[in-house]
């Protein structure tokens, strides 16, 4: 058909309509761009402020381990520290009624932190498995990553793509855990010990005996069996235990945690 009735100007407008459109886009995505990148930068910066006065207050609270104070400890880390290479990192002990450890920093030395139920409950293997753990997340650079990809999860964004990003964030959270109970593992160089220790933190401690280990051993087993718990997880920064240890039999059984076993023992071996 015949079009020659088309108004001169159309195709020129339509040009230029295409054409603005498109500068829109790319103004518009590249302000989201520096906007998130700004967004990330202010948390990072949210971060290390938040993890210096964490520092300050903790020193107000807690212990430094020191071979003057703390002589065991201080050479069970000690050890650990020559294994796993994770860099400057202090350790400190804090009073409490919890069964924990954690760690942080954004700059060197980072910080590792017992709660003291730890030095009761667990034995020196197992409380390598715990240092080696809390290490492994400074040498896998997660103490910083986690405000980095934290802060990208973060970003201002559509309800349904907020919770893509945080399901992601949460995803790699549980991934950083298995990371970490492997330098846990490869710290203490006992995977019965790797296990019990993470036996221990499931039942708060109350699991001492070897019975009593066993017997918690089986329940903790069952526990991907229930929905509510495999929901849970798919919400919570850790994998359930009986998969954290499920992935360390798996990991014991390869090749790779022989070779690797051998290279953090030769380590800890003193200097002739």
């Amino acid at each position: 058909m015949n079009t020659s009735y088309r108004y001169p100007n159309e195709q020129l407008v339509l040009t230029l309509t295409l054409f603005l459109v498109f500068v829109v886009i790319v103004v518009t995505a590249t302000a989201t761009l520096c906007g998130s990148l700004l967004f990330v930068l202010a948390m990072l910066a949210l971060s290390y402020f938040a993890s210096q006065s964490r520092h300050e207050t903790l020193i107000k609270q807690a212990h430094q381990v020191k071979p003057e104070t703390s002589p065991n400890l201080a050479a069970l880390a000690r050890d650990c520290v020559a294994r796993l290479q994770p860099g400057r990192v202090n350790f400190f002990v804090v009073p409490s009624n919890v069964l924990n450890a954690y760690t942080f920093g954004l700059s060197d030395p980072k910080v590792v932190v017992f709660y003291s139920p730890m030095l009761q409950v667990m034995d020196a293997d197992e409380l390598k498995f715990v240092t080696g753990h809390e290490l492994g997340h400074v040498r896998l650079g997660h103490t910083w990553l986690n405000s980095l990809v934290g802060g990208m999860a973060g970003i201002p964004s559509p309800i349904f793509a907020s919770i893509i990003l945080q399901a992601a964030f949460l995803w790699w959270n549980r991934m950083c855990e298995y990371s970490a109970d492997r330098a846990g593992l490869l710290a203490c160089g006992k995977p019965n010990k790797a296990i019990s220790a993470l036996v221990k933190l499931a039942t708060g401690g109350a699991a001492q005996t070897s019975a009593d280990l066993q017997k918690a051993l089986a329940l903790i087993e069952k526990e991907d069996d229930d929905l509510a718990n495999n929901i849970g997880e798919l919400l919570g920064t850790h994998p359930m235990i009986v998969k954290r240890i499920e992935e360390l039999r798996r990991y014991i059984a390869s090749v790779e945690y022989g070779r690797l076993q051998a290279l953090v023992n030769k380590n800890a071996e003193p200097v002739p």
